[in-house]
């Protein structure tokens, strides 16, 4: 709304404009006006054309310096691919708007052939920096991570995104262009389907459901005939033809639908037990808007990735508490995880797995040390020894060993405490039997654990930050599958010695620990989770802030012809 308010009066009068640009735009010499923008753009000055800012500064100075400040969009099939490419931005999870969509549309609905020099060079410029910001976000997004996280580490890989507009100009492939710039992995082409598949069903009516007692198989109910509606709109249950729906009892929790809701549970991180509760009951509430903006979220992190993962990579989603190791392009392993607690939250970054340790030690990270540590020591003196945890004075090759029977445990806090607690290998260490390296600023890594049990949680966000794996030894069987000498039984021999040893791997394998609360399984099925550390909010809500938001963007330094026609100065809605 605000931003068919912002062009009311620029729109009225671009019925007068282009997209027809004469031969006059091709003349042998530069174009002063764009000479003259380019300049207000280099000198820092903000810049608006036909009521629109510039955003792309540095691609469009160094595109239009390339070709001499001469006009670009010539070809009418270039503007209207382009158009119709901005139109379709929007199942990314990105506005349209954003790249002077509703000006761009409005401006290909009239020709005229006598524009002025100035008029012919605004719409140039919006054309190229249109390409320029939409290309830029398709391929590395429109948000930077760190200004949501600090912790958050992209693999982003920039290009020159002038030279990627020059070439598709100069081939005429704008849409194979910006295709190409999209991440490759077929899991962003999924869930850019299942996108468009949600959006069909923002018109339609979706009333809550109300809350109210759990509903079991066998029960009747009159929220049921909503539940069944809602199922099948969300593509888990068959669409029912009138003779199906009368033949069943729509308020009867039938045999029929206790084979449906398990895995709508399933998909959405929940105990598949066909209970209807509290929590299921929210799922079947989530509004389309909603589940589109996890996927919007889900769509911007992808953009963060490099465009190629590589053969071998290791893949851990923190929200959906899974692993996956691809191997020479194909799933090796699936695994399920655990992570961080939500007040020490695992990090979002990609490294190599470089070597592995079997029978691993574990000296307790500081932090650790004197919050989680030391209080359960003072409580309960024999806790070191039951959990096979030395006491060492020191750091390092001159470390010394300490009988913790002579400490005064009560007197040390975070401002006094000169030890290390190691925890020896054996079946009690908290790493349990291997771990997996990748050395990173956070100290994270993948390891084992004797806490088994815990896999079987729904939520698993018990860890102090690493990544417990359920299948360690799996894992390791695949990462070491191109080191012969390390057969299973080889692995084995070394576990039963309770010793230390260190293995190189014969090549790093990339790991990518990343941030999904929506994505698409391989049945084809669109999965959501919760938001268990509250990060896709701040990154929606940059999402949704228009390009140019971030700055002021007062009255520009260079009126157009059309402005100039309406009798004053820039004039802006609010």
């Amino acid at each position: 709304m605000m931003g068919k308010c912002r062009h009311s009066v620029l729109l009225a009068l671009v019925t007068m404009a282009a997209l027809m640009l004469s031969a006059q735009a091709l003349a042998a010499g530069p174009s002063e006006s764009l000479v003259q923008r380019i300049e207000a753009l280099q000198s820092g000055h903000p810049v608006r054309v036909l009521g629109d800012p510039l955003l792309a500064r540095e691609a469009l100075s160094r595109f239009y310096e390339n070709r001499g400040f001469q006009p670009a969009w010539s070809s009418p099939a270039n503007r209207r691919e382009l158009v119709d490419a901005i139109r379709k931005i929007a199942n990314d999870g990105l506005n349209p708007s954003d790249y002077h969509g509703e000006l761009l549309a409005e401006l290909s609905l009239r020709a005229r052939d006598d524009l002025s020099e100035e008029i012919r060079a605004d719409i140039d410029l919006l054309f190229s920096d249109a390409f320029l910001m939409a290309a830029s976000h398709l391929l590395e997004g429109k948000v930077d991570p760190k200004t949501i996280h600090v912790e958050w580490s992209a693999s982003r890989q920039p290009r020159d995104m002038a030279v990627s507009l020059a070439a598709a100009l100069r081939t005429n492939t704008i849409t194979s262009a910006l295709d190409d710039l999209r991440p490759r992995h077929p899991a962003y082409a999924k869930l850019m389907q299942a996108r468009s598949q949600l959006t069909r069903l923002l018109g339609r009516p979706w009333l809550p459901i109300a809350e109210g007692p759990s509903i079991h198989p066998g029960d009747r109910d009159p929220r049921l005939g909503e539940i069944r509606r809602r199922l099948s709109a969300l593509g888990d249950s068959p669409e029912t033809s009138g003779d199906e729906a009368s033949a069943t009892d729509p308020f009867l929790y039938s045999d029929e639908l206790d084979a449906v809701l398990p895995r709508f549970q399933a998909r959405h991180g929940l105990e598949p037990d066909g209970i209807i509760g509290r929590k299921t009951l929210a799922a079947l509430n989530l509004m389309p808007v909603e589940r589109i903006r996890q996927i919007d979220a889900s769509l911007e992190r992808w953009r963060w990735l490099p465009q190629s993962l590589g053969d071998d990579y290791v893949m851990v989603n923190i929200a959906g508490f899974g692993l996956q190791l691809v191997m020479e392009g194909r799933e090796a392993l699936r695994s399920r995880v655990i992570v961080g607690q939500p007040y020490r939250q695992t990090p979002v970054f990609s490294d190599r797995i470089r070597y592995l340790v079997f029978n691993p030690s574990w000296t307790v990270p500081r932090k650790l040390m004197i919050e989680d540590q030391l209080p359960v020591i003072i409580r309960d003196p024999d806790y070191l020894a039951r959990e096979q945890i030395s006491v060492y004075r020191g750091w390092g090759a001159d470390r010394q060993k300490v009988d913790p029977d002579t400490i005064d445990w009560s007197s040390l806090s975070g401002n006094n405490f000169p030890y290390q607690l190691v925890q020896e290998p054996g079946p009690r260490n908290a790493l349990g039997r291997i771990k997996f390296m990748f050395p990173n600023p956070y100290a994270v890594y993948l390891h084992d654990t004797p806490g088994q049990y815990l896999f079987g949680r729904q939520e698993r966000t018990f860890s102090s930050g690493c990544i417990r794996v359920e299948k360690p030894m799996e894992l390791a069987r695949h990462l070491l599958a191109r080191a012969p000498e390390w057969s299973r039984e080889k692995m084995d021999e070394v576990l039963a010695t309770r010793t230390s040893e260190t293995v190189l791997l014969p090549e790093p394998v990339p790991v990518y620990i990343q941030y999904w609360t929506a994505w698409v399984d391989e049945e084809g099925r669109i999965q959501f989770r919760d938001d268990v550390y509250h990060r896709d909010s701040r990154l929606l809500s940059q999402l949704r802030q228009s390009a140019g938001s971030g700055s002021e963007l007062p009255t520009p330094v260079v009126a157009t012809e059309l402005n100039k026609s309406t009798g004053g100065g820039q004039q802006e809605s609010h």
